[in-house]
């Protein structure tokens, strides 16, 4: 089917969402057993790790992890939110930097300003929003982020939002003392989908839809390592304890273009796999042989691909030994673990 679409129902017994483009299966959400990202507590601190620079947290849902601690006395409590998933084995990762995120507004208590999405440049709808943010918040006592699905928004449905972050933020900062305790649940896939998949979507809720629709068949074929590339080969995605491995192969090609030809297509691809199938820490891509002359051409296409992609990666750069380095946060449980 051509267009957008937004699917919410369930996988595995637990809810997820789908997003499709023209077909293909551009994200995928996915409830995890665990703690979910985005969630607050209200934690104390328990024992530093000095030689991590951080500190381990005590919460009604076991240890979390949080470095740069400074000044934090063992006993103390304290606000954290967590901002990724764990490996099995290791704590929770969290930050004292609080977030309440909705689709058109963040506030940011401890950041103080008015920040408007650089995707919005219609300088007279900027000055539009920057006067619903002043009327919505007259104390300035927190910071506030407009977020670029306020282009399409009208004026009543961003004031709410923003009041409503602002309300929620208020409340839970107000909550700061205290036996350890989870404060904010974070949101689920179906949420997250409101809230971050905002261009215009044919949106399906009815129970089987994933069956109905064949997101079952796209998400079956990320459980196989080998990715197909558009007339370039193939790739392998293999997650292992310590990083992820990512080997580019030309195929049957054997001419001289084929290496970067499939390095390319590869790397164009590579942040939506990484993406559907949950996977992050250090990844590090075997690109199949090309010339050092294209390298450059190959991190372009790579940080473009990078630039439309939610996920917060750090390019590391080459290695001694041809490969590239990749790390990327781990805000998603990985697939295999939800099926």
């Amino acid at each position: 089917m051509k267009g957008r679409q937004i699917v919410l129902d369930h996988y595995a017994g637990r809810e997820a969402a789908a997003l499709l483009v023209d077909g293909r299966l551009e994200d995928l959400l996915i409830d995890g057993e665990g703690v979910r990202v985005g969630a607050i507590y209200r934690a104390r601190a328990d024992r530093p790790m000095k030689g991590q620079g951080g500190m381990f947290l005590s919460t009604p849902d076991g240890p979390v992890f949080l470095r740069q601690v400074k000044g934090l006395k063992p006993g103390e409590p304290l606000l954290v939110q967590v901002t990724g998933s764990a490996e099995p084995g290791k704590a929770v990762p969290v930050t004292q930097k609080l977030l309440f995120k909705s689709r058109h507004a963040i506030v940011t208590p401890g950041a103080p300003g008015l920040n408007i999405s650089r995707q919005i440049r219609d300088e007279a709808l900027r000055d539009a929003l920057l006067e619903i943010a002043h009327e919505a918040m007259p104390e300035r006592d927190m910071g506030l982020i407009l977020r670029s699905s306020c282009a399409e928004a009208d004026a009543e449905e961003i004031a709410e939002d923003i009041l409503a972050m602002l309300t929620l933020a208020r409340q839970v900062l107000a909550d700061a003392t205290g036996a350890p305790e989870k404060l904010t649940e974070g949101d689920g896939p179906h949420v997250l989908a409101w809230r971050d998949w905002v261009e215009p979507a044919q949106v399906e809720t009815a129970e089987g839809s994933f069956e109905a629709l064949g997101v079952l068949d796209l998400i079956e074929g990320l459980h196989s390592p080998m990715v197909p590339l558009k007339g370039a080969g193939h790739m392998y995605i293999e997650p292992t304890r310590a990083l992820v491995a990512v080997d580019v192969n030309t195929g049957g090609d054997t001419s001289p273009a084929a290496g970067l030809k499939a390095n390319m297509a590869a790397l164009r691809d590579l942040p939506r796999q990484l993406r559907l199938r949950g996977l992050g820490g250090q990844v590090v891509v075997d690109l199949a042989p090309m010339a050092k002359k294209d390298r450059r051409a190959v991190e372009t296409e790579l940080r473009r691909a990078l630039k439309a992609d939610a996920v917060e990666t750090t390019m590391v750069g080459w290695t001694n030994l041809g490969h590239y380095e990749l790390h990327r946060a781990r805000v998603r449980m990985p697939l295999p673990e939800a099926s």
